[in-house]
């Protein structure tokens, strides 16, 4: 298997996983507060990106790449997940995929200003019209809005850009797990004590729910995802295997309405198959 088809497949399988995470993150904020969600699944994710590093005595990084590393943790492993935690508070999960349809294109953009991409023109018609058509499969279902959810989820998805990008440009050098797990060990001092004075002084009123969306986002949003993508990124390049989170909306979508009941509308087919088009004729120019 060649090095971008390699790419494509680990990129996928983050995707697939990700998408469980906006699902997962709203079933958890229900009885948990934002900040302690963010700061305790980081920390569980950390503790175990450590025995990962430590069993599989990983040399630690150089000190030329803690600036990155320190931009990967503020990104991904703070601010994405606290933003979009504190605008689940005022949106529904289906409401936040609408600016999942803007990732990839703020993951490919950020590719080309920090990662070194250069697609071809014809990459970015595809880029577009495919986040044209997941916010606007998002946003004919009558979504309701809210203002403050609206720009917390913006500013999100501005910060996931830009950590992915940088992660995967330091995947190509230290490996896609070894880039999370050592992003996750650097925020480890400050996020493990905020976690501690941010925990609720009883658990007796968090439910199963809850639990399962704290255990989804430290275990596979926060650790085995970024396993996958930063992989993906780095071998079949941010700007093309970016364009598969065109896809992650319609994924969860699927796990909002299983899991959460959240209503979708049946037009899914078609704004899915006006996204897949587009993902390939992102691939077939990004080189």
């Amino acid at each position: 298997m060649d090095k971008a088809a390699n790419g494509w497949i680990n990129g996928f399988i983050g995707v697939v996983i990700f998408a469980g995470s906006l699902p997962a993150t709203r079933a958890a904020v229900i009885d948990l507060s934002p900040t302690f969600l963010t700061c305790a699944r980081a920390s569980i994710a950390a503790l175990l990106g450590l025995a990962l590093l430590l069993v599989l005595r990983q040399r630690r990084p150089d000190r030329r790449d803690l600036p990155l590393l320190a931009v990967v943790a503020l990104c991904v492993v703070v601010g994405f997940p606290l933003l979009s935690a504190l605008a689940l508070q005022y949106v529904s999960s289906a409401h936040s995929m609408v600016f999942l349809g803007l990732l990839p294109l703020c993951t490919a953009i950020f590719g080309v200003l920090r990662g070194g991409d250069h697609p071809r023109p014809l990459f970015w018609p595809f880029s577009i019209f495919g986040s044209a058509f997941v916010v606007g499969y998002a946003v004919q279902g009558g979504i309701k809005a809210s203002l403050q959810g609206d720009l917390l989820m913006l500013a999100a998805v501005v910060v996931c850009g830009l950590g992915y990008a940088e992660g995967a440009r330091l995947s190509r050098k230290l490996g896609g797990w070894q880039v999370i797990s050592w992003a996750l060990v650097l925020s480890l001092p400050i996020m493990l004590p905020i976690a501690l004075l941010t925990m609720p002084a009883s658990f007796d009123h968090v439910g199963a729910p809850a639990w399962l969306g704290l255990a989804y986002v430290s275990v596979f949003s926060m650790l085995i995802g970024f396993v996958f993508w930063y992989r993906g990124l780095a071998l079949g390049g941010i700007a093309a295997v970016g364009q598969l989170q065109l896809l992650q909306p319609f994924f969860g979508f699927g796990l909002a309405s299983l899991f959460l009941h959240e209503t979708v509308s049946g037009t899914m087919l078609v704004a899915t198959l006006g996204a897949v088009i587009c993902v390939g004729g992102a691939k077939k120019f990004a080189a």
